[in-house]
């Protein structure tokens, strides 16, 4: 993989698996554009920060402008930022469904489109979303129906735009996890959360920074939903 002029944007970029993404690219040579509501400036040249909502059409766009302005180029973009709420469906409540539609599905859009237009003048980009195994599995005791109704919707992008752009030197790729440890989940969750996947563990950080430098390095992959998931989605 020659990355000695490459650029990776990620979102939800200040922890958890957002932060291990920013960390995998550096350690490949990329220059990487770093984005959350709540990010912090780098000591890292090569770490371009850029903090801000990414459902808000402008900040996305700063993002693009701005990465391309200090890196001369977007190779390569993360949808990583999203919201997860394990609720009952009925106990939803409308801002719960907006803030999901919002992060999860403007923020996509907003992003991608910013991104897109800028691989189409090179010929050539990557685009990778993060969306979530429960699409394809659903679990008795994990109520996800908004997961499963914005990820999803990433997933089916995912194989149209991998379609429409095949012909322009662009691929369209999704990983799909399982839980993974991270901040989001309080120790004491994790034994039953780890009982959810057939290999009996959470997933780490690097599993998926690893699965997402695995389809950037993968020139004959695109429209695929990578399942980084430790069985869940093959079945209990």
């Amino acid at each position: 993989m020659n990355s000695s002029n490459k650029v990776a944007i990620v979102t939800g970029a200040s922890q958890g698996i957002g932060a291990g993404l920013v960390q995998a690219f550096r350690d490949r040579g990329y220059r990487v554009v770093a984005n959350s509501r709540s990010i912090k400036p780098s000591n890292d040249p090569d770490i371009l920060t850029v903090p801000g909502d990414i459902a808000d059409r402008a900040v996305a766009d700063r993002i693009v402008s701005e990465g391309l302005a200090k890196f001369g180029r977007i190779d390569t973009l993360v949808n990583n930022a999203g919201i997860f709420l394990a609720k009952p469906f009925t106990q939803y409540t409308a801002q719960d469904y907006a803030d999901n539609l919002s992060v999860n599905v403007a923020g996509f859009f907003n992003i991608t489109q910013a991104a897109l237009v800028e691989m189409e003048k090179q010929g050539s980009g990557h685009v990778v979303s993060i969306t979530t195994s429960l699409v394809d599995h659903a679990i008795d005791g994990v109520p996800s129906v908004l997961a499963s109704l914005t990820k999803g919707g990433l997933n089916a992008a995912t194989k149209s735009l991998a379609i429409e752009y095949a012909k322009r030197g662009i691929r369209v790729n999704a990983v799909s996890p399982g839980v993974i440890k991270t901040p989001m989940h309080a120790p004491e969750t994790h034994d039953w959360l780890a009982a959810l996947h057939p290999v009996a563990r959470l997933g780490e950080i690097s599993d998926i920074a690893q699965a997402v430098i695995y389809l950037e390095s993968a020139g004959f992959v695109t429209g695929e939903i990578l399942h980084v998931d430790g069985g869940q989605s093959a079945g209990h």
